[in-house]
């Protein structure tokens, strides 16, 4: 109860607060690319249930399309999306998006998920149903909270993490969570983000 009223509080606060921020990117979003604002990714949530994790679109709009061709072409780029499920310059990403990504910008309207209850302020990085696979013993630590918005990967390198690393991350916020890990999280994103630690 105390960490939902955390996020309640905070999330609304942020929306208010970052409001002419937001508006001003629809307005960007939308001069630069005729394309859906939004993205919904599927991704799993608290004890397995599937939602969309909304973000700002910072894709083409047939990026499957766009990333299977490019996997096929370039081998060693099959093999890091494999392993990390990321890939350091990313065919998808469009000239705005890569700015919004660098920023974590994309990431605003997930303050929506935090409302709904699909997600926290904190938690495991938010994964798709196949990531599951990487998490082994560790997947009932990820199923028994919900995924944050930010979380130790963020303010702990991001993208320079292994994926390994991640998981260990994710297991050890579950199993040591307390109301005061959250707010020294949530306080320590605000430089990671502001610095791009990590970010692709």
């Amino acid at each position: 109860m105390a960490k939902r009223g955390l996020d309640i509080t905070l999330a609304l606060a942020g929306i208010l607060m970052l409001l002419p921020l937001i508006l001003g990117l629809v307005i960007l979003l939308k001069l630069t690319d005729s394309g859906p604002l939004l993205y919904g990714h599927r991704r799993i949530g608290f004890g397995g249930r599937e939602f969309r994790c909304w973000k700002f679109r910072t894709m083409v709009v047939n990026g499957d399309e766009v990333l299977e061709q490019h996997l096929r072409k370039n081998p060693s780029q099959a093999a890091m999306w494999k392993e990390q499920r990321k890939l350091v310059d990313d065919p998808r990403v469009t000239r705005f998006g890569a700015v919004l990504r660098k920023l974590s910008l994309d990431e605003l309207p997930q303050l929506l998920n935090v409302l709904t209850g699909d997600m926290s302020l904190v938690g495991p990085r938010p994964v798709v149903k196949a990531e599951l696979d990487h998490y082994a013993s560790s997947t009932r630590h990820y199923l028994a909270a919900r995924p944050g918005l930010s979380g130790l990967w963020q303010i702990s390198g991001r993208s320079n993490t292994t994926y390994f690393e991640r998981v260990q991350m994710d297991r050890f916020y579950v199993m040591n969570w307390t109301p005061w890990m959250d707010l020294r999280i949530i306080f320590m994103t605000i430089p990671a983000v502001a610095m791009s630690r990590g970010a692709h």
